[in-house]
């Protein structure tokens, strides 16, 4: 009896050893906060300028616009969320107040406001149909609300901490969900200021209290993220010609940045050794203006030109905030949804077959089991190829099995541990040789890549720099219309 204990223990023991989990690696700090996961996922949304802009035609209203200027012939807030259903957009953000003052909802703390105007005999609530279209439409609705306020006299001293914070609070409360909280860098200058017209300027880094404001979105909207050019959840790009930068880092050193400041080159890479998670957004619109103006009809963005702007936000690890003014009427333009519909074709026809589906990846390294590079092609965002810690660069190989036309690439890293990349280059096995495609910086949470097509039996992925092991979740291969 004895001698059969002692032989199997060790048996027992090696079967156990052999099945022990590897470990995944350890993350590499700042991380993404659940929130920020979801607003990654999100990728492409709409933005929606409407205020008295609309009817004065002006970018920025001065503050003394009279409310019955206001004043949408066919108002229909399910129209923008179709529209933007329709063209594959997550979700919608409003200018609840831009720099006018003019709220778009009847604030208890303002005249200022719907309530005041023609339309719908002052009892109109342009939020209350926007929120109720998105919930109809499957989308996410985000509030844009101009911490400058050229209407308001309170503006440029203490007390409008207290009235901005009130209306803040207003439209985290009465909504519903809001999934991102935009806060605009432009502060100070001329304006009416409740009849005084006159230039009032402020410490863009003091003046707000920013902190504290934070808390109250916090508190009520947990799990919204907020936007300024230095977050704190999401970066402005530093430009709004919907260019993302070939080098983009989510990790910013935010508390050495405010908004308003002269941070755009920063903003547009980031920092390498930034200490917290700030991802990029880039806003942009399909007009020359923000608002609406009839002499913009000829202007808009062809759908050609949206798919660049596509590949130079989504494809360069930023978000895509799309600018649609709604026109006179209250309507988005036929031109606009005319645009934005054969974009969406465009879109699917660059991105139709996924040519890495079913193929076999081998990899240089491996970290162990669980950790394969089969995972880079098997669809479940929750795995991931990953190299031993002290392993820094690797490769890994996808046999397309024959000779195929490849022209697009898509990578993502597994971002819940971290970004961690910080150079990449893509191979084609082009008859007998190994040919390079394109090479980079960054990858973050996705880049879209393009190149001449070539026609490749087989494409290598090689990680050059890391600042640690690379943990890379997915890998797409496209042969695309286009260049």
């Amino acid at each position: 009896m004895k001698n059969s204990v002692v032989l199997i223990s060790p048996l027992l023991f090696l079967f156990l050893f052999g099945c022990k989990e590897v470990k995944p690696p350890e993350p590499i700090w700042p991380l993404p906060s659940e929130s920020q996961l979801a607003w990654h996922q999100l990728e492409y949304y709409m933005f929606v300028h409407f205020t008295v802009n609309t009817f004065t035609d002006k970018e920025w209203g001065y503050g003394d616009e009279k409310e019955s200027v206001f004043n949408p012939s066919e108002m229909d807030c399910r129209q923008w969320a179709k529209v933007a259903r329709d063209a594959g957009m997550k979700g919608i953000i409003i200018t609840a107040k831009h720099h006018d003052g003019f709220c778009l909802w009847p604030s208890n703390y303002t005249e200022h406001s719907v309530k005041n105007s023609i339309w719908k005999n002052g009892k109109g609530d342009v939020l209350r149909e926007i929120c109720i279209a998105c919930d109809e439409y499957g989308l996410k609705l985000g509030v844009y609300l101009s911490p400058w306020d050229r209407n308001s006299s309170f503006y440029g001293t203490p007390e409008y901490l207290t009235y901005y914070r009130n209306q803040l609070n207003e439209l985290l409360t009465e909504y519903g969900d809001v999934f991102e909280v935009w806060f605009d860098g432009a502060n100070g200058g001329d304006g009416y200021y409740g009849g005084a017209r006159e230039t009032r300027k402020i410490d863009n880094k003091t003046y707000y209290d920013w902190p504290n404001t934070h808390k109250i979105v916090r508190e009520l909207q947990p799990s919204a993220v907020m936007f300024s050019d230095a977050g704190p959840d999401i970066r402005w790009v530093g430009n709004e010609s919907g260019m993302g930068s070939l080098t983009n880092w989510c990790l910013l050193k935010k508390d050495e940045m405010y908004p308003g400041g002269d941070f755009a080159k920063i903003l547009g890479e980031g920092h390498e050794d930034g200490t917290y998670w700030v991802p990029a957004e880039v806003d942009v619109s399909i007009r020359p203006g923000w608002f609406y103006h009839k002499t913009q009809d000829s202007l808009v963005r062809s759908p050609g030109n949206l798919l660049e702007l596509y590949y130079s936000s989504v494809g360069r690890n930023s978000n895509l905030l799309l600018n649609v003014p709604p026109d006179r009427r209250g309507l988005l333009h036929e031109k606009d949804v005319e645009s934005l519909l054969a974009f969406r074709q465009l879109r699917e026809k660059e991105f139709e077959t996924d040519l890495v589906k079913g193929k076999k990846v081998i990899s240089s390294v491996c970290r162990g089991k669980g950790f394969h590079a089969s995972n880079i092609t098997d669809g479940n965002p929750d795995t991931y190829w990953a190299t031993e810690d002290s392993q820094t660069k690797a490769d890994f190989v996808i046999d397309l099995g024959a000779p195929t036309e490849v022209n697009r690439i898509l990578i993502q890293e597994y971002i819940s541990l971290g970004q961690r990349v910080r150079g990449y280059k893509v191979e084609a096995m082009v008859g007998k040789e190994w040919q390079k495609v394109v090479d980079g910086t960054t990858i973050g949470y996705k880049v879209i890549r393009r190149f001449p097509v070539v026609e490749a039996s087989k494409i290598r992925v090689s990680i050059s720099k890391s600042k640690a092991c690379p943990v890379i979740s997915n890998v797409e291969l496209y042969r695309a219309p286009g260049i």
